[in-house]
């Protein structure tokens, strides 16, 4: 169906860019509609619609990862608690943890096929928003039809990894489907997907360079590669780790009904279902060419050093998930564009299965059977509720906009992990470690937009918080067998967070905006509940971490005409308490160990280039890109404790934060049927500890730069069919971000619509 297509460029809105939004937005918008990405963009995942927005990363490891957390200006990659995504309204951060696992937002909850536009907010100026927004709001906005419509997708794709041990093809395909229609006052919409994927390895099994030469009679073995860890220590490359084969389905219904020309009540059911499994492929071999494990006791001989048979063997496992995760909707809204709107949401997502079971033996016996562990986060969960109201007292050049609203949530997490006699098929045996409880968040805030002339904007607004966390428990056994089970304390936090821009239009061209604003991010479950690993056993973590006090500018410059726009960021970041993985002392336990903490002060401040130019040279030819410089520094750390004498974390650059990323893309359109698109993503160093001791950054568990150029050709045969292939990582870049990034891989897409 043809549509018109809205302004694509960043606004400064006096209004939701959707509806079921949560509110009005001061602040800088990124805007992609799904136009622009039917044309411009490889698209598996509906992640892989963010892959050109300015500063933004979503850390995709392969087609169906469900650990990916998303990256902004100033926060990382383990950073999930610091971004807020929503979906008509439904919130998909999973505000359970703070990281790039359990805490990894719901993307597979919406379909590609769903996307009618995408919008990016950067910064927390809105009240609406809770802290977690300091890094960015992403609002992915799906349609309703007006009439009949169908559509049907097919994607396949195929990537070739070349690393270490390991030269293979991986395949992956995925079938989308839509149909929907309006009746009068009532409309209805229907999307379904399925994904069955093949992911490059994830991890490699390493081992510490052994100092001991063998000795004569030890079993030889080959097949390692040597290498150097992350901080320059000497390591054997021994195993490819976690082959993922993926099958996920999702489907989704959406029902509306319009009372009025001003008022509907609309309802959203959400089903995704997951089946994964995944094992480790040796890269070792005996003298007679059998593939080589490990073994429980002895040592054997690799490349003239001993090495223990059994580190060997810890190096291998298998895995398999099973999750069933519900997510629905009910939304009012009015449309008056008269002195009142208002809007309600209430959501929820539920995970009524997620099963992980893996092993603990020696391979190949733990292939097919042995003993293993259950993780059950079944159970986990969240419920969100929001209401707002916008009044409009008057009207003319000098007028005020103000809105208001209330906000509720509650989060729970439930994740124990059981012993089990057989990790296939075996029940729950005797609990290993379990860590639950649940944060409840209450919220009210008021913005007013006055505009105090026709040319001058001013924004005040602020939001104020109650935060509690409750009904924590920690059990963690030990390596003599007993269990330690804790009670954690009922912990609460309470904060005001003002938020103020004004904006200026010098001229029909020309836009200028400064704004201000303080966030509260509040602690997660996993990070307040964090189960710590001293030695053979589990210690519990400290329960009353602060919650991270931010403060953030921005002052943007942009001048935009009918066929170009450019605009120029400078923002800032203070942030007190920030909550950072970092190395200190346990109470009872005298060796310094890994776990969240608050940091005392660390500072991001940065420049951000964003460029748009239609018809640039030739006609047909649309050029955007960007470019974004962060210095990120930890200016304060009172609780770090060294692992290696004289090291420090002040002065260091901020973990997971990159210093420079960019974007260039390139799209022609010789007419209106094809739309051929060559693009450029880059990302600069980051590091991974708070000391920047990571100096090794190209190997497995380093982060590296990397540059990457995509590939799309688009063409529109006639109104109902469309045909696109495309590579993402044309020029085969080998990259790591913790784990190997995919490689060199081709797409092809074949496309109908009704």
């Amino acid at each position: 169906m043809d549509r018109a297509e809205p302004d694509t460029h960043t606004v400064i809105v006096s209004g939701s860019p959707n509806p079921a939004s949560a509110n009005t937005s001061p602040a800088t918008i990124e805007t992609v509609t799904s136009k622009q990405l039917s044309d411009t963009t490889n698209v598996i995942n509906v992640e892989d619609t963010l892959k050109y927005f300015p500063s933004i990363l979503v850390r995709k490891r392969f087609n169906g990862d469900t650990q990916e957390p998303v990256t902004s200006r100033t926060t990382g990659l383990n950073a999930s608690a610091r971004t807020l995504i929503f979906a008509d309204g439904v919130m998909l951060s999973s505000l359970v943890n703070n990281n790039n696992g359990n805490g990894s937002p719901q993307w597979f909850m919406v379909s590609p096929e769903e996307i009618d536009s995408i919008d990016v907010m950067y910064g927390p100026f809105s009240a609406a928003y809770a802290g977690n927004s300091y890094g960015a709001v992403i609002q992915l906005n799906t349609r309703m039809p007006q009439q009949f419509e169908a559509t049907a997708k097919i994607n396949v794709s195929n990537q070739n990894f070349d690393l270490y041990g390991t030269s293979q093809s991986y395949k992956s395909g995925a079938l989308n489907a839509t149909i929907g229609d309006r009746h009068g006052a009532f409309s209805w919409f229907i999307s379904a997907n399925h994904l069955d994927s093949f992911s490059q390895p994830i991890t490699f099994g390493t081992v510490a360079q052994s100092s001991k030469t063998a000795t004569t009679g030890l079993p030889v073995i080959n097949g390692s590669t040597a290498d150097f860890n992350r901080t320059g220590g000497a390591i054997q490359v021994i195993s490819a780790g976690n082959l993922n084969h993926t099958i996920q389905d999702t489907a989704k219904v959406k029902l509306a009904y319009d009372f009025s020309q001003q008022t509907s009540l609309s309802y959203m059911l959400g089903y995704w279902k997951n089946s994964a499994s995944a094992q480790a492929s040796t890269y070792l071999s005996d003298i007679t060419g059998a593939p080589y494990y490990g073994a429980a006791s002895g040592n054997v001989n690799i490349g003239g050093y001993s090495y223990s048979a059994a580190t060997l063997g810890g190096q291998f496992a298998s895995s398999n998930t099973q999750q069933e995760h519900w997510m629905q909707s009910l939304s009012l809204d009015s449309k008056n564009n008269g002195a009142w709107d208002w809007n309600a949401v209430l959501s929820n997502v539920n995970y009524a299965t997620d099963l992980t079971r893996s092993s603990t033996g020696l391979y190949p016996t733990a292939l097919t059977s042995g003993a293993g562990r259950i993780g059950d986060a079944s159970g986990t969960g969240w419920t969100t509720i929001d209401a707002k109201a916008t009044y409009r007292p008057g009207s003319g050049p000098v007028a005020h906009t103000v809105s208001f609203g209330v906000h509720a949530d509650q989060f729970k997490l439930i994740s124990p992990t059981y012993n089990t006699s057989d990790w296939l098929n075996g029940g729950e045996g005797a609990l290993y470690t379990n860590s639950i409880g649940k944060t409840k968040t209450e919220a009210l805030w008021l913005q007013d937009e006055w505009r105090v002339s026709p040319s001058l904007l001013a924004t005040l607004g602020g939001r104020y918080e109650q935060w509690k966390v409750f009904d924590g428990y920690n059990y963690s056994l030990s390596g003599s067998g007993t269990g330690f089970p804790v009670h954690q304390p009922t912990v609460t936090h309470n904060g005001f967070s003002p938020k103020a821009t004004i904006a200026w239009k010098a001229s029909e061209l020309w836009k200028v905006s400064e704004s201000l604003g303080r966030a509260l991010r509040f602690p997660t479950v996993g990070e307040l509940y964090q189960n710590i690993q001293t030695g053979t056993t589990y210690t519990q973590a400290n329960p009353y971490l602060k919650p991270e006090d931010v403060t953030s500018t921005e002052l943007a410059i942009e001048r935009k005409t009918k066929e170009s726009r450019v605009r120029i960021s400078l923002f800032g970041e203070l942030v007190s308490n920030a909550l950072i993985s970092q190395t200190a002392t346990i109470s009872g336990y005298p060796t310094p160990v890994s776990f969240t903490q608050n940091v005392d002060k660390t500072r991001q401040r940065g420049i951000e280039l964003v460029m748009e130019k239609d018809n640039a040279f030739i006609n047909g030819l649309e050029l955007s890109g960007s470019v974004t410089f962060v210095d990120a520094v930890i200016l304060a750390n009172s609780s770090y404790v060294p692992t290696i004498a004289g090291a420090t974390s002040v002065g260091k650059h901020t973990p997971y934060v990159p210093d420079w990323r960019s974007t260039l893309i390139a799209t022609y359109r010789p007419d209106a049927h094809w739309a051929f698109t060559l693009a450029g993503r880059y990302t600069g160093r980051q590091y991974a500890t708070v000391d920047n001791m990571d100096i090794n950054p190209a190997t497995y568990q380093g982060f590296q730069s990397f540059f990457v150029a995509d590939l799309r050709v688009h063409y529109q045969v006639n109104r109902q069919w469309s045909i696109s292939a495309g590579i993402d990582n044309l020029n085969n870049e080998k990259y790591y971000l913790y784990h190997p990034f995919t490689q060199r891989t081709s797409y092809a897409e074949l496309k109908y619509s009704y």
